[in-house]
């Protein structure tokens, strides 16, 4: 039977697969192909430089082993690094690793280190010491299931983060994207997960990250022209969680390198987790084939959570933080702050510190102060009811009148109205906004935006209904 470059290639894997962890093969040595084999010299085909320079650093000393193995102690092993286009109007092509001059091919000797004593691992989370493929998750413990409490508001989204956690990458829930306003819990449930993979999956590479920084260590890659190393740096996550995903509207290079890893990820069942300030559908500026696959898995909204998960949630805190606090007193700041759950934290953290600074006991008067203190400085998201029950009010209609399938002129513009601020002033998808405007849907609720702001152009009675509805609604 003749040698070739493949069975001494095989041979070699089946020696490396016995002596390193189960994980690191699947990473570092599945990927790699053998290309040919010329006298005792093997060419093996890598991703990318970053790839070979990781070999180069963790496994040089299994790899001459496994190689001298087949070929003897004159055996010589060279890399190829296969080479993505990176603007897809060529063909891609392959290249040895050039040596200092940039111009010969060199062949990388096993007995013989990189020239570079310490090359640069082209990581974008480089962590001195790092070894046997870790790569710290930049996960916040403090974020777990345990502490974010189910209610209505946000039962989906919790019961589908349990499921992904449990299963990562093999439910039906891939991609999962989390969207919501402002404070309601997107980034806390994303770690949440996380933090539950790593807990049941030691093994597996989880990473968090905003959309904001991968941006940035995108536009580092171009600068540094290693733009490969950060696609296949990516590639090798098994749970990518991207925060704040709506941060890529408009980015066409981050979007284009996103979309590649992306589809690597998905493809090999690995989890993808994102969050967002607003649903798919309502994303601008993002491309279609990236929305496509937002929408492959599930997308769970996060509602504002109603008064029992509010109290539920201040319970928790207090309980968490060893403080008792009267029930009256949560009852009366869970009625009064709404909007968010970062606000109800932030407003029973205010609480406790009057108390505790002022020496003054809890009570419920010390508590109005600080929420009426506290909701005048924040800005406040307006519900969707409350601009219903106003612009009902202002065109003298009750709201199932505003809600109901009438087709009458006025009641139409009125509906129109209310979805028109609705957009404007609160966090909700379309999808939510119409909804709750009648049972809707958000096509009809897009309809109505650009009829609103069609005719506040060329009607004169129709703008001052906007401008009286706006001086109304102001907050």
């Amino acid at each position: 039977m003749s040698v070739t470059a493949q069975s001494v290639w095989n041979n070699c894997l089946e020696f490396i697969k016995d002596n390193i962890q189960p994980q690191a093969y699947k990473t570092w040595f599945e990927p790699i192909k053998a290309v040919k084999l010329t006298d005792n010299s093997l060419s093996i085909q890598v991703p990318s430089k970053f790839f070979y320079e990781w070999l180069e650093e963790h496994y040089v000393k299994i790899l001459k082993v496994a190689l001298t193995k087949e070929l003897g102690e004159t055996a010589k092993l060279v890399y190829i690094i296969k080479m993505e286009n990176t603007y897809g109007n060529k063909q891609p092509f392959t290249e040895r690793i050039p040596s200092s001059n940039r111009s010969a091919v060199k062949a990388q000797d096993v007995d013989i280190p990189l020239n570079n004593k310490n090359p640069e691992l082209r990581n974008p989370f480089i962590i001195p010491g790092i070894r046997n493929v870790k790569i710290e998750s930049q996960l916040n413990p403090n974020y777990s299931f345990e502490n974010f409490l189910e209610g209505d508001s946000n039962r989906l989204a919790r019961s589908a983060g349990l499921a992904v956690a449990s299963k990562p990458g093999g439910t039906s829930f891939n991609p999962l994207l989390i969207f919501g306003g402002v404070g309601l819990g997107k980034t806390h449930l994303a770690h949440a997960i996380g933090v539950d993979i790593k807990d049941k999956y030691p093994e597996k590479t989880v990473l968090y990250i905003s959309a904001e920084k991968f941006t940035q260590q995108y536009i580092d890659s171009v600068k540094k022209n290693n733009r490969n190393d950060f696609i296949h740096f990516y590639q090798i996550i098994d749970i990518l969680i991207i925060d704040d995903v709506q941060f890529l509207s408009g980015k066409t290079g981050t979007q284009d390198v996103f979309f590649h890893i992306f589809n690597h990820l998905h493809q090999n069942g690995k989890q993808v987790i994102l969050t967002s300030d607003k649903a798919p559908v309502d994303m601008q500026d993002i491309e279609q084939r990236l929305l496509s696959r937002f929408k492959w898995g599930l997308s769970a909204e996060l509602q504002s959570p109603d008064f029992e998960t509010r109290v539920s949630i201040l319970k928790n805190k207090l309980y968490r933080d060893g403080v008792e606090m009267p029930e009256d007193i949560i009852e009366y700041v869970a009625k009064n702050i709404k909007s968010n759950i970062r606000e109800l934290e932030g407003a029973i953290i205010s609480l406790i510190a009057q108390s505790s600074f002022n020496k003054k006991e809890i009570t419920i008067d010390l508590a109005k102060q600080v929420v009426e203190k506290f909701v005048k400085n924040t800005k406040r998201e307006v519900s969707i009811d409350y601009i219903q029950k106003v612009v009902s009010d202002y065109f003298q209609m009750d709201i199932d009148t505003l809600q109901s399938k009438t087709r009458k002129r006025h009641i139409v513009q009125a509906r129109q109205l209310a979805m028109f601020f609705a957009k404007k002033l609160t966090k909700a998808s379309l999808a939510s906004i119409g909804s709750q405007i009648g049972k809707r849907d958000h096509a009809t609720v897009l309809h109505a935006c650009k009829t609103v702001d069609n005719l506040s152009t060329t009607d004169k009675q129709f703008r001052k209904y906007v401008e009286d509805l706006s001086k109304k609604l102001s907050v």
